[in-house]
């Protein structure tokens, strides 16, 4: 689920991550996104919330359908949400209804493993500073952003410490937007965001990750180097493919050169599509 106030960018969030454009994009004052839209993608939903900010009756009504769709079950009794991914705009300095989503609805909600369930990002990074230290040549943030949006990110978490008790830093990123007759800004940090969310979504529902990513590569090439996440994603997929070799399938299928270093004939057909999707994964972001 993904959700935040309006203008923070949870609808360019899903664009930028998926190959698809599931949501439209606003470039207005007006939340284009008014009831929770379901999109769904093989066995992965998403669920993407309206905008909080709007007015106080609006937001109760957005709140109160934000808790009946977490306190919902699956078949199995499991929470119907694995993951809620808080959208936040980190150019801006009134973060009051975020904190307020976050503190005393979302945490209270999500139960004992709370912290394994909610995953803050602080989008429009770009734009931070009135966009004044972000470098267009290199597509990320000159050294004073970086200092504020590291600011921002302890900010935040002390914020929600001091409320909840919990200790969560938020990931900044640059989701990217198209505005009308203009040209889609290119992503920064998007592979950490993608990182953070495969690790967060049960090993069942990272294959339609895979199935489903954005193959635009410019999406994929910048971010701040603090880790080697494209390394992180293949590993991550790595556990997922053992997973459907080592659980049993019936019929063999015969896959091509090396894949996370396992040759030759896999067994299941099921195994086979997951190659195949894990394939384009690597074909995508790591330009191979």
């Amino acid at each position: 689920m993904l959700t935040g106030s309006t203008g923070a960018g949870k609808s360019s969030t899903i664009n930028a991550l998926f190959n698809m454009d599931v949501a439209k994009v606003g470039v207005g004052v007006d939340p284009e996104t008014s009831i929770i839209e379901k999109f769904i993608l093989d066995n992965l939903v998403i669920w993407d919330t309206p905008g909080l900010g709007d007015g106080v009756e609006n937001d109760e009504r957005i709140s109160r359908s934000i808790l009946e769709k977490l306190n919902e079950l699956d078949e199995d009794g499991n929470p119907l949400i694995d993951l809620v991914v808080v959208v936040m705009d980190s150019s801006s300095k009134d973060l009051v209804t975020s904190y307020e989503l976050i503190n005393n609805i979302l945490i209270p909600a999500l139960g004992d493993d709370e912290k394994d369930r909610i995953l803050l990002a602080l989008n429009q990074a770009d734009v931070a500073m009135e966009g004044t230290h972000w470098n267009e040549e290199t597509n990320s943030p000159d050294e004073v952003l970086k200092v504020f949006l590291k600011k921002k990110a302890d900010s935040v978490r002390n914020r929600i410490k001091e409320a909840t008790g919990l200790s969560i830093r938020p990931i900044f990123y640059c989701a990217g937007y198209k505005e009308e007759g203009g040209e889609q800004r290119k992503p920064y940090n998007l592979t950490k965001l993608l990182y953070y969310i495969i690790k967060s979504v049960p090993k069942d529902k990272r294959l339609a990750l895979a199935d489903n990513i954005n193959n635009d590569e410019d999406n994929w090439l910048h971010d701040d180097k603090e880790t080697d996440y494209k390394e992180k994603i293949k590993s991550s997929f790595g556990e997922t493919m053992w997973d459907c070799i080592t659980d049993g399938f019936d019929a063999g299928v015969e896959i091509g050169g090396n894949i996370l270093g396992i040759p030759g004939k896999i067994v299941g057909a099921t195994v086979g599509s997951a190659v195949g999707a894990v394939k384009e994964v690597f074909v995508t972001i790591f330009n191979r």
